[in-house]
């Protein structure tokens, strides 16, 4: 704080030292030339012309100190700034776009429901979903440890031994899912598929209803969405879990062997908002800077959150809808919409693309691996 304190200081000297030293020399330069040439106009245009001269050479000076002390002043609001000039841009910003979770929310993801497709409880839901996330050899989330610690309250740790694993289908943002291949002690596999809701649906041909598995048509499709429905609107994320035992006895499995799935049931995850969200997002509009929230997250979740932040989600669009958007017809739409779910990263920066095309500002906080 000492030495902080002191560059402040310092910087703040050399700006008003700089002005001073203009303001002393430009008219003792007036008075001498005026003296010696009895030319008062001459020494009045002479230096004027020293004070043009020079104020090109001491503006850069003056600005980067001046730019300095505005850094110095970020820094006791844990601010942490990089490049100097960026200040001058955050000051212009009047459009924020901003990530959901671990900025609007928490960022403290608690496991709140298993469930199979009814929406009754269900602890096979969570073995499956469990060995999942402790299998996956990638960064373990905040989804996989809520997972984890929930799996391990029921002391679930005791069959991990149990098994091995085979290999892995990783996550990515195009498919919103990841598998792991599972072999137990007497050399049965097992692929256990967790993901979003939507991309699930995709690949699985059966579903497990009352103990049966049955082949998924539209009555057991509307079951299943029911149940998402009503967990989704409640704010809940929600994730679907698929296994099947036909696992083909090689070393190496890829995206094409996630199909003719059996969906058995769903997690659901709450993420509540930040105290300070609401009062933030408040500041920032009295300011004139307008929040958008573009969220991967599923679009239920994203209003539920935006309406206890209070952000205007009258007009919302998914990912889907942006895909099938123009470049223009996006440029119109962001003129209003304050919400933007189930965003792939290159969707997200087309948003702000269009934002930037609009002649806005625009500012971006994120936290997760699709934001950077």
């Amino acid at each position: 704080n000492k030495n902080v304190s002191s560059f402040e200081r310092g910087v703040g000297s050399v700006s008003k030292m700089l002005i001073r030293m203009m303001l002393f020399i430009i008219p003792i330069i007036f008075l001498i030339n005026g003296t010696i040439k009895n030319d008062w106009i001459s020494a009045l245009l002479f230096a004027v012309s020293i004070a043009v001269g020079l104020t090109p050479e001491m503006l850069p000076v003056i600005m980067t100190s001046t730019l300095a002390k505005g850094a110095i002043e970020m820094s006791k609001h844990q601010v942490i700034v990089r490049t100097l000039g960026s200040i001058q841009t955050f000051g212009e910003m009047d459009v924020l776009c901003t990530d959901k979770t671990g900025t609007l929310t928490e960022d403290k993801i608690v496991l709140e429901r298993y469930m199979n497709l009814a929406g009754q409880d269900d602890r096979r839901v969570l073995r499956h979903v469990y060995l999942n996330s402790y299998f996956q050899t990638g960064l373990k989330n905040l989804i996989d440890l809520a997972i984890i610690n929930r799996a391990e309250k029921y002391q679930l740790q005791d069959m991990l031994e149990q098994y091995h694993k085979v290999d892995e289908v990783p996550f990515d943002f195009a498919r919103r899912r990841m598998s792991v291949i599972l072999e137990d002690r007497t050399g049965k596999r097992q692929l256990i598929t967790k993901g979003a809701v939507e991309e699930m649906l995709e690949i699985c041909s059966f579903v497990e209803l009352e103990g049966s598995v049955v082949p998924l048509g539209a009555k057991e499709k509307q079951i299943a969405m029911k149940t998402y429905t009503k967990y989704n609107n409640e704010g809940l994320r929600m994730l679907a879990v698929a296994q099947k035992n036909e696992v083909p006895d090689e070393g190496h499995f890829t995206v094409a062997d996630e199909s003719q799935m059996v969906l058995i049931g769903f997690v659901g995850f709450l993420d509540p908002p930040k105290e300070s969200s609401k009062a933030a997002v408040t500041a920032l509009r009295n300011h004139g800077v307008r929040t958008i929230v573009l969220t991967g997250d599923s679009e239920g979740v994203a209003l539920k959150v935006c309406s206890k932040v209070g952000i205007d989600v009258g007009e919302h669009y998914t990912g889907t809808d942006v895909e099938e958007m123009t470049d223009e017809k996006l440029q119109e739409i962001v003129r209003t919409c304050n919400l933007f779910s189930k965003l792939a990263p290159l969707q997200k920066q087309r948003v702000v693309q269009a934002l930037q095309d609009n002649g806005h500002t625009v500012g971006y906080m994120g936290d997760g691996i699709n934001d950077t």
